[in-house]
Parts: C-alpha cells; structure tokens; sequence
C-alpha cells in the first residue's frame, strides 16, 4: 500500500478545527475507505452526528475526499491523492477499488484504471465506478 503523504488541510482552503483534524487522522490511520459510521464509532465520544457529517461534506466538497460505493449500496470515503487531480483541479475517480470479502476493507487501487467506455450519443458520463471484490494482501498471507 502507497504511504499517504502529509496532507494540509489549508491546501484544501479548509480552515484547521479540532473535529477536521480529528477525521482526517481518522483516515490517515486507516488506509482504507470509510463511511460516516465508521468514522462516529471511532469519534462519538468527541463530535456528533451532525459535526461528523459536516465535516465529511466539507472534505467531499474541497476535493479532500471522494465517495467510494460499496456492494450493499452504502456510501464510504477515501482520501484522494495526487492522481485524482492530474493537472486539473477537477477530480478524476476513474481507478479500481477493492472490497476484501474477509475484512471488508475497501481500498482506492489508484494505478488500477477503469478502461475508457464510448457511451452511446447523447449519454454524458459524470462518474464511474468499478469495485472488484477478492481477498485483500492482509488476509492473503
């Protein structure tokens, strides 16, 4: 797995609070995605509901994070990385994640691309997403 490097939160025009430190860690220890779940299991003690989802749509809206579906449909967030803005400030989520089916854990493999697909004319691709499901290199030892 790719180190993640230092991030800044006023790289992201984010202004540095407690709650924003406190997710990004969060995300920063885990290395995998997240959902909102996830994230108020670990910091329900300090923040609420509330301050958690903000915090995320905060994240989403700066380019700081991006939404990763999972099989069951639910909603989880992983950090972007340089190869999510290549050159533009536009995201570019054109890469495979993957989903352990022991852990779990579901995982950007960023140098893993989805393959171009000429939609037909008049249709506009906004997003894509391609999840692979398997057994992740930790449970595979």
């Amino acid at each position: 797995m790719a180190s993640i490097p230092e991030i800044r939160l006023d790289q992201f025009g984010l202004r540095s609070t407690e709650s924003r430190l406190a997710v990004l860690t969060a995300f920063q220890q885990a290395g995998y995605a997240l959902s909102q779940g996830d994230i108020e299991q670990t910091l329900s003690k300090e923040f609420d509901r509330v301050t958690i989802y903000r915090t995320l749509k905060s994240f989403l809206s700066s380019g700081l994070l991006h939404k990763v579906l999972d099989d069951q449909g639910s909603i989880k967030y992983a950090l972007c990385h340089d190869t999510c803005h290549q050159d533009t400030h536009q995201h570019q989520h054109d890469h495979v994640h993957f989903k352990c089916t022991q852990c779990g854990q579901t995982t950007c493999l960023e140098t893993v691309h989805i393959p171009q697909i000429i939609l037909p004319e008049y249709f506009i691709k906004q997003e894509s997403n391609l999840l692979i499901q398997g057994v992740c290199r930790g449970c595979n030892k």
